[in-house]
């Protein structure tokens, strides 16, 4: 009778770690999304760095300093945006750990798990947030991107009308 026990007590747990599980499977997502964003702007940080060592003219070499700077600020967002979605994991994981510790070992480590849980979620925000910050920068430059690209097109309209 005593095994019974103990497995629907681990039965119980396991359907105590499901949520923190899909919790892991929701940040796995978006770190699958930001892992993609920063192979992106790597790239694009390496097409603008190598063309702004060939540029001659100073006006466009200065705009591409400009998107290398945003490109960096934005790398810089991404790594942390990472880093605080796997602090988040690693402490869900955790949870989990002291999920089971707590039932097998007959401790209370109820306030433990609550707290654990509490900074897994202050992570994610903060992971949310920074990649908030991330897509709004990115949006940003591509309107000033746009909105350069217009005035140029306009300037050689206007050169081409005045001759």
């Amino acid at each position: 009778m005593e095994q019974l026990s103990t497995v629907e007590t681990i039965a119980t747990v396991i359907q105590l770690a499901v949520a923190p599980v899909f919790l892991l499977a929701g940040i796995a997502g978006l770190l699958n999304v930001l892992s993609i964003r920063l192979g992106r702007v790597v790239d694009r940080v390496r097409v603008v760095e190598t063309r702004l060592f060939k540029e001659k003219h100073d006006e466009h070499r200065a705009m591409l300093q400009s998107e290398t700077n945003s490109l960096w600020n934005r790398i810089r967002l991404v790594d942390w945006s990472i880093r605080t979605f796997v602090a988040g994991a690693l402490i869900v994981c955790l949870v989990i750990v002291a999920l089971f510790l707590s039932e097998l070992s007959h401790f209370n480590l109820s306030a433990a798990i609550a707290f654990l849980f509490v900074c897994a979620m202050v992570l994610v925000i903060v992971g949310l947030l920074l990649f908030l910050f991330e897509v709004s920068i990115s949006t940003s430059s591509i309107r000033e991107g746009i909105d350069s690209m217009i005035k140029e097109e306009l300037d050689l309209k206007m050169e081409s009308v005045d001759e």
